[in-house]
């Protein structure tokens, strides 16, 4: 590893132990915001890290300064010889760094369990993209007194979103005159909405006063908060090995538009060099993985690649249509083929589905 990503690596790691240290703190004085702060400098460090191991760049040509986290994330998920993001994984990122953007700027009101999600979803992030970027196990960066983060069961979402619009409604209720609480307390919703939706920067007053009237007149949390309502919360484990990830419900996309396009989130993001990241036709492909062309597209139909967007891609230049498959593809079948063998696949679909073109 080059010298300046082992450094970046370092701080990163230096940055997620400091989180996971103040998210579990005996008080409570500056503990979100600065929970909120180290973990979102732990990402923009160990994107940096990530992008110069995979031979990238973090300067713009005669710039002073690296680059920020929108760029890290824009390059770390749609620049075909960096990637190692998925959409899903940089909506994670996005919504901390909106949340650390809040807190440490104006006002931002979290709940715990809003909080404990975030944070616990950040740190299993952490660990996924430590291990399958640089091979390294998140444990070993930790004392063994060291508890990431929480003991806490994960709570679905939907139970979180509707006990928060409840204590809003208490907040807005007439005479209170607490709506500046209400609306701290509504602006890590709206984020977190927002970044599912493929909208970039911090919500107006307008638009939360909006939400707090929506909330008032006793509009259903699904409908005021359309994006989040198409998340749900994948947990697996418990205690200190307990992963926690956001993921999309079947319905609303994480949204794909023109990089550039104004109040666009960097998560929908297009990737702008598709055939940069789907870089292999079939013949390539099998090269890749030991294999003849019919076994390799028989193991491909085997396993449904061509169904996921991460591993295949008909791409349309022209009138010309590319089949095309990206290093996921890669992936994917080597582990295919540990489980069961190459040859078995080629038996089972009857000699590789002769109908399959390159």
């Amino acid at each position: 590893m080059k010298r300046e990503a082992r450094l970046l690596l370092a701080k990163a790691c230096d940055s997620i132990m400091l989180s996971i240290e103040l998210f579990n703190r005996p008080h409570d004085r500056g503990r979100v915001s600065s929970t909120l702060i180290q973990i979102d400098h732990a990402f923009e460090m160990l994107m940096k890290a990530a992008i110069l191991h995979r031979m990238g760049r973090i300067r713009e040509r005669r710039a002073k300064g690296t680059i920020g986290f929108d760029a890290c994330v824009r390059r770390s998920l749609s620049d075909g010889t960096i990637k190692y993001l998925s959409e899903e994984q940089a909506l994670v990122l996005r919504t901390i760094n909106g949340l650390r953007d809040a807190a440490q700027h104006h006002l931002l009101d979290i709940s715990e369990g809003q909080l404990y999600v975030h944070v616990q979803s950040g740190v299993t992030l952490f660990r996924d993209l430590l291990k399958s970027v640089f091979d390294q196990d998140f444990t070993s960066h930790l004392p063994t007194r060291v508890l990431p983060v929480s003991t806490a069961p994960p709570t679905e979402l939907a139970t979180l979103f509707e006990s928060e619009v409840c204590e809003i409604k208490k907040l807005l209720k007439p005479g209170r005159r607490r709506r500046l609480e209400a609306l701290a307390r509504i602006r890590p919703l709206a984020i977190l909405d927002a970044s599912i939706q493929g909208e970039k920067g911090q919500p107006s007053n307008a638009d939360l006063r909006r939400i707090g009237t929506e909330v008032s007149q006793g509009r259903a949390w699904t409908d005021v908060f359309r994006g989040a309502a198409a998340v749900e919360i994948a947990a697996d484990g418990t205690g200190p090995s307990l992963s926690l990830r956001l993921s999309k419900k079947a319905g609303v996309p994480i949204q794909l538009v023109a990089e550039g396009t104004p109040g666009a989130s960097v998560v929908a993001v297009r990737r702008v060099d598709e055939l940069g990241f789907y870089s292999l036709g079939a013949k390539q492909l099998a090269e890749k993985v030991g294999l003849t062309m019919p076994k390799a597209l028989a193991v491909v139909d085997h396993l449904g690649l061509r169904s996921q967007t991460e591993s295949y891609r008909e791409i349309k230049i022209g009138k010309a249509v590319f089949k095309r498959y990206s290093q996921k593809a890669v992936e994917a079948i080597q582990e295919g083929v540990k489980n069961e063998g190459a040859d078995e696949i080629w038996l089972k679909r009857r000699v590789g589905a002769k109908g399959d073109t390159a």
